[in-house]
C-alpha cells in the first residue's frame, strides 16, 4: 500500500485503485475511490462548500491516519478503513482475505471491503462495498420503503425509484454516525446481521460521505450542511390544499372553489390533476374543456386560492413536441427495440432531464403555457421517472447508462422548474433524491392503496423520510386507491388519515375515488375529456358526520400556522424535520428509540394516530415530563404508558409540558 499526503487529504493505491479520504464538514469525511489515477470531480448530493474543520492526516509504515474533529479513519495496509470517535469503533469496512500476512482481517474467504468488476465493453464497474455489522446497532433514513418497519437493520432496500419508492442514500445510525451513499446509480442495500453491503450496477467511482455525532439532530444538521436545506416555506401554503383525480374542467374547478368559499373554508391550493392536457408531452390546457384559464386563475387567486397543474416527463409521439424534442435530441434513448418508454394512454418517450437544454426547452413550454398564464405552482408526477417496465439497463440518458445515474433523476425534474422560478417556488413531486430539500420541493409518498395497512406504512415513510434530509413531505389523504366511497370503512380510514395529515407538514386531500361510474365528457381518443373521473373529493364529500369531523380538524390546523411558521423556519436552518422520530427529541431515553407507532410534530407536539380499523383507544407512551392530552385537558405524567381515548372525531396529540 502506497500513503501520500495530498493537502489535507489522505491518499492511498493499491492494486490499481486510487483512495482519498478528505475533510468534508465539523467531524465528517467523504471518501472517493475508482480504479484510476484520478478522481471523478462529480459532487453529486455534496454540492454545499462544506465548513473548515480542523484535520490531520498521519502515516506510519503499514497504517495511515487521518482525523477531521471527532472523527478519525485509519486504513491499513489492505486498504480497510475503520472509523473511530476517541476509542470508541463507529464503523469497519468488512475484509475476509488472506494475502500472506496474518491480521484479524486474515479469512480465505476472498471477500475484500472494496469488489471492483469490470463490465465488459465499457469504462464502468459494478462495485460492491462492504462493511461490519453490529448487535443492536439501529438504522434509520434511507428515504421511504413502503414497510412498517422504522428501523431499518435487517432490510435489502433496492436503490432505484419507483412510484410510491424514494432512495434518498443518507442512513442515520444509533451508534452515532450518519452516513452518505453518494451515487445516483441503480443498486441495492442490504443491512443484514452479518454484513452491510452497498452495490452499484455500474458506476465510475466509490464516494461515500461519513460524520460523528452525539444526536440524531447534530448528525442530520452536519448532514444537510453539506447537501442543503430546504428554503422557507411561505405562510400562504400552510393550510388546506384540495385535489382529486381529477377535475376535468375549469367550471369544475371554480365551482370547488366558491363552495368552499361559501362554506366559510380557506383553501391555500387547489390542484388541476393529469389530462387537463390535450396529449402528454404538450404542456398545455385542452381549450374545449379550459376555454379561459387565464381568467379561471384570476378568479381564484381573488378568493386567495393560488394554482397547481400537474406536468409529466413524458411525450407523445402525436404531441406537438414530439418531433422537436427527437430530432434536437432530448429523448431518452433505449438500448434496444423500441424507442417506447412509457405507454399510458399513448406511445410515449421520456424527456432527457440530464440535458441542460432539455430542461430549458420543458421550463420554457411551460412558462408559455403556464406560468405566464398565473399558474403558482407545479405537480411534477412520475416523476422517477414511470417506466413501462423497470428494466434500468434498457435505458440511456446523456449523463450515461440508466443503471449509472437513474436515481438522480426527479432531483433533475425539480431544478428544471425551481432554478427558473425562483425563491419562493414550492412545486410538488413524486419522488427525489439526497439533496433535493433545497429545491423548493413537497414531496409526497406515491400511489398508495387506500387501507390502514398502507396508512400504517405512511407513517413509516414520512420520518423516515425526516431522517434523509427531506422536511417537506406528504401524502394522498385517505389514500389514493378506493374502490367504495360509500364503504364506512373508508370514511374511518379518511378521517383517521385526515387527522395524521393535520399534524404532517402538508395538508392536501388527493385520490381516485371510486366506483368509477361517471360517464366521460366525450368519447374521443385525445385531450381532457375522455379520460374517467373519480368521485368528489371534498370535505363535504363524505356525509355531514364526516364533514363535520374533517371540518373541526382544518380549523384545528389553521390554528396551528404561528407553529407550523416556526417549524418550517426550523427546517431551513437546521435540516430538523417537521415530523419527527420519538429518539430524535429524546435521544437518551432507550423506549423512545423503540417506539414507531407515534412521533413529534417539532418539539412541542406528541402525536398518535390511530393506524387501526375500529380502535376508539390506544396505548401511548409519553416520555419524561408533563404531557396535556388537548381532547380532554387532562395532564399526565410521563416516563410511562399510559391508555387514552380515540374516539372517531379524535386523534390523540399532547402538548409537552415546561
Amino acid at each position: 500500500m502506497e500513503f501520500l499526503r495530498e493537502g489535507s487529504a489522505l491518499i492511498c493505491r493499491r492494486l490499481g485503485e486510487t483512495l482519498r479520504l478528505e475533510p468534508w464538514g465539523r467531524d465528517a469525511l467523504r471518501v472517493r475511490a475508482a480504479m484510476a489515477e484520478e478522481l471523478d470531480p462529480e459532487a453529486w448530493a455534496l454540492t454545499e462548500p462544506p465548513e473548515a474543520a480542523e484535520s490531520t492526516v498521519e502515516i506510519r509504515d503499514s497504517l495511515a491516519i487521518i482525523a477531521c474533529g471527532s472523527l478519525r479513519a485509519e486504513v491499513n495496509a489492505f486498504g480497510v478503513i475503520s472509523f473511530f470517535r476517541g476509542d470508541r469503533l463507529l464503523l469497519r469496512e468488512f475484509y475476509r482475505n488472506y494475502e500472506g500476512t496474518y491480521s484479524r482481517e486474515s479469512r480465505c474467504l476472498k471477500l475484500v471491503s472494496r469488489e471492483w468488476k469490470g463490465i465488459p465493453g465499457g469504462g464502468e464497474h459494478s462495485l460492491t462495498v462492504r462493511f461490519e455489522s453490529y448487535d443492536g446497532e439501529k438504522l434509520y433514513g434511507m428515504g421511504q420503503y413502503q414497510q412498517q418497519g422504522l428501523d431499518l437493520k435487517g432490510c435489502v432496500l433496492e436503490l432505484a425509484q419507483r412510484n410510491s419508492q424514494i432512495t434518498v442514500p443518507f442512513l442515520l445510525s444509533s451508534r452515532g454516525y450518519g452516513f452518505l451513499w453518494n451515487n445516483p446509480a441503480v443498486g441495492e442495500a442490504k443491512f443484514a446481521r452479518n454484513r452491510t453491503e452497498w452495490t452499484a450496477a455500474a458506476t465510475r467511482q466509490m464516494d461515500y460521505w461519513i460524520a460523528a455525532g452525539d444526536t440524531p439532530r447534530e448528525l442530520l444538521e452536519k448532514y444537510t450542511a453539506v447537501t442543503g436545506r430546504a428554503p422557507d416555506f411561505p405562510d400562504s401554503l400552510l393550510g388546506l390544499w384540495q385535489c382529486k383525480l381529477r377535475y376535468r374542467t375549469q367550471e369544475e374547478v371554480l365551482e370547488v372553489a366558491r363552495r368552499y368559499k361559501a362554506e366559510g373554508i380557506p383553501i391555500d391550493m387547489i390542484v388541476i390533476d393529469y389530462f387537463h392536457w390535450t396529449v402528454q408531452g404538450d404542456w398545455k390546457f385542452d381549450p374545449r374543456y379550459w376555454p379561459d384559464p387565464a381568467g379561471m386563475i384570476r378568479e381564484l387567486h381573488e378568493m386567495g386560492i393560488r394554482v397547481m397543474v400537474s406536468v409529466w416527463p413524458t411525450v407523445d409521439r402525436r404531441s406537438e413536441n414530439f418531433a422537436p424534442m427527437w430530432e434536437r435530441g432530448l429523448l431518452v434513448r433505449t438500448e434496444r427495440g423500441a424507442a417506447q418508454t412509457y405507454d399510458y394512454q399513448g406511445d410515449c418517450v421520456t424527456a432527457d432531464l440530464f440535458r441542460r437544454d432539455t430542461r430549458d426547452y420543458l421550463w420554457d413550454v411551460c412558462r408559455r403555457n403556464y406560468r405566464d398564464l398565473g399558474v403558482d405552482s407545479f405537480w411534477l408526477d412520475n416523476a422517477e421517472p414511470d417506466l413501462g417496465v423497470y428494466d434500468f439497463d434498457h435505458y440511456r440518458y446523456a449523463r450515461g447508462s440508466a443503471l449509472s445515474c437513474s436515481a438522480l433523476y426527479p432531483q433533475l425534474f425539480s431544478r428544471t422548474f425551481h432554478e427558473p422560478m425562483g425563491p419562493g417556488a414550492v412545486n410538488l413531486i413524486r419522488c427525489c433524491w439526497a439533496g433535493s430539500q433545497k429545491y423548493g420541493n413537497v414531496v409526497w409518498s406515491g400511489d398508495v392503496p387506500s387501507t390502514f395497512e398502507a396508512f400504517r406504512d405512511q407513517l413509516t415513510a414520512g420520518l423516515n423520510m425526516g431522517l434523509a434530509g427531506i422536511p417537506w413531505w406528504t401524502t394522498d389523504v385517505g389514500g389514493f386507491m378506493t374502490e367504495d366511497v360509500k364503504d364506512p370503512l373508508f370514511r374511518q380510514l379518511l378521517i383517521r388519515w385526515f387527522q395524521f395529515a393535520v399534524y404532517s407538514p402538508v395538508l392536501r386531500m388527493h385520490g381516485d375515488r371510486g366506483p368509477h361510474d361517471i360517464p366521460p365528457l366525450d368519447n374521443r381518443d385525445r385531450g381532457g375529456g375522455y379520460l374517467p373521473t373519480g368521485q368528489p373529493n371534498e370535505l363535504w364529500s363524505y356525509g355531514e358526520e364526516v364533514y363535520a369531523i374533517l371540518r373541526k380538524w382544518t380549523e384545528r390546523r389553521l390554528s396551528l400556522r404561528p407553529y407550523l411558521h416556526a417549524l418550517y423556519r426550523e427546517a431551513s436552518e437546521t435540516g430538523a424535520p417537521l415530523l419527527r422520530t420519538m429518539f430524535f427529541e429524546f435521544p437518551e431515553d432507550p423506549r423512545c428509540w423503540a417506539a414507531e407507532d407515534q412521533y413529534m410534530f417539532g418539539s412541542r407536539y406528541l402525536a398518535a394516530p390511530i393506524l387501526e380499523a375500529n380502535t376508539f383507544s390506544r396505548e401511548v407512551y409519553l416520555p419524561h415530563g408533563t404531557w396535556t392530552l388537548l381532547s380532554t385537558g387532562e395532564v399526565y405524567s410521563g416516563g410511562r404508558t399510559v391508555s387514552v381515548p380515540a374516539p372517531l372525531e379524535e386523534m390523540p396529540v399532547f402538548e409537552k409540558g415546561n
